[in-house]
């Protein structure tokens, strides 16, 4: 995967609608309709953020007729979750370094 998709894809998930329309898509596919009513939405709106995620690749649309629907990516979730198991290690570790690091300054304190 490359960074300028991982970028595209955290990009369309900072926005707070745009992750409650992931949440309700993980569930089922949903129409613009269906995904804009629940967060008080005008149909412009919630079609502008849905393009920021297909643009993201987190989902994708298929049209039906005069209705639109959209579904989650899976892969594109996977993507995100493999990206953040590999900074997992990196993360204990640092965490580990602040733990040793606290641990340090206490017996200092104690020996002072």
């Amino acid at each position: 995967m490359q960074q300028p998709t991982l970028d595209r894809m955290f990009l369309a998930l900072s926005d707070p609608g745009r992750r409650a329309m992931v949440e309700r898509l993980s569930l089922r596919p949903a129409t613009v309709k269906q995904l804009a009513e629940p967060l008080g939405m005008r149909l412009p709106s919630a079609v502008k953020h849905l393009k920021v995620l297909e643009e993201g690749g987190l989902v994708a649309s298929r049209k039906r007729g005069r209705e639109r629907t959209f579904r989650l990516q899976v892969e594109a979730m996977r993507t995100i979750g493999e990206w953040a198991h590999s900074r997992e290690a990196a993360w204990h570790a640092a965490f580990d370094r602040l733990a040793a690091a606290m641990q340090e300054i206490d017996e200092e304190e104690r020996q002072s």
